[in-house]
C-alpha cells in the first residue's frame, strides 16, 4: 500500500534525478492523504520550480509556510523564485524570514548577499558573505562572492586574502556568485 511517506520519498528521488515532471503527480497524490503536511508542499514546490511552473511553486511554498511558518527551507525556496523573477524586494523579505527561523544557515546568508550584490549594496553584501563564511569557513561560493565584493569595495588586501583561501580549495561546484543564489 502506498503511503504519503513512500510517495514523498519516491518524488524526492525523481526530482533529484532531474525528473520533476514525474515527481509532481506523486507529491499531489501524497497531499490527498496528508493535505496539511508542509514538507509535501515544499517538495511539490521544488519540483514545480524545476519545471518552470513558478506560480504553482510559489503557491506550494506559501502553503508550506502557512502550515508551518518556521520551515526555513520553504522561505529560502520562495526567495529563490522571487530572485529568479527579479522581484528582489520579495526575495529579500523571504530570505529575512528564513534567517528568522534559522540564522545559522550559510546558504541563506550567501543568497541574501548575492541579492544585495546585484542591487549594488556592496557593504550589505559583504556583511552577508562574511556571515556565511563565519558559519562555514570553507564555503566556496561565499568565499568567491566575498572576494568579488571586496574588489567592488576596493578592499584589495581582503580580496587577495580570499583569493589565497580559494586557491587552496577544490572547487566543489561552479561558483554561483552574481548570476544567482544557491539552491
Amino acid at each position: 500500500m502506498e503511503t504519503a511517506s513512500f510517495l514523498n520519498d519516491s518524488g524526492i528521488a525523481l526530482t533529484e534525478a532531474n525528473r520533476p515532471y514525474e515527481a509532481i503527480p506523486l507529491f499531489r497524490k501524497a497531499l490527498i492523504m496528508e493535505p496539511e503536511n508542509p514538507l509535501l508542499w515544499l517538495n511539490l514546490g521544488i519540483a514545480q520550480q524545476r519545471t518552470g511552473e513558478y506560480e504553482e511553486a510559489i503557491n506550494s511554498f506559501q502553503r508550506a509556510v502557512c502550515i508551518e511558518n518556521s520551515l526555513a527551507e520553504a522561505w529560502v525556496s520562495l526567495g529563490l523564485i522571487y530572485y529568479e523573477l527579479e522581484q528582489f524586494e520579495l526575495a529579500e523579505e523571504c530570505y529575512h524570514s528564513a534567517l528568522m527561523q534559522d540564522e545559522n544557515a550559510p546558504k541563506t546568508w550567501n543568497n541574501l548577499g548575492v541579492l544585495y550584490f546585484v542591487e549594488g549594496s556592496f557593504e550589505e553584501a559583504r556583511h552577508c558573505f562574511e556571515e556565511a563564511v563565519s558559519l562555514s569557513p570553507l564555503y566556496y561560493e561565499a568565499l568567491f562572492n566575498l572576494r568579488d565584493t571586496c574588489r567592488e569595495l576596493e578592499d584589495y588586501r581582503a580580496a587577495a586574502e580570499f583569493e589565497r583561501i580559494l586557491s587552496g580549495l577544490p572547487e566543489r561546484r561552479s561558483p554561483v556568485n552574481r548570476t544567482g543564489p544557491v539552491e
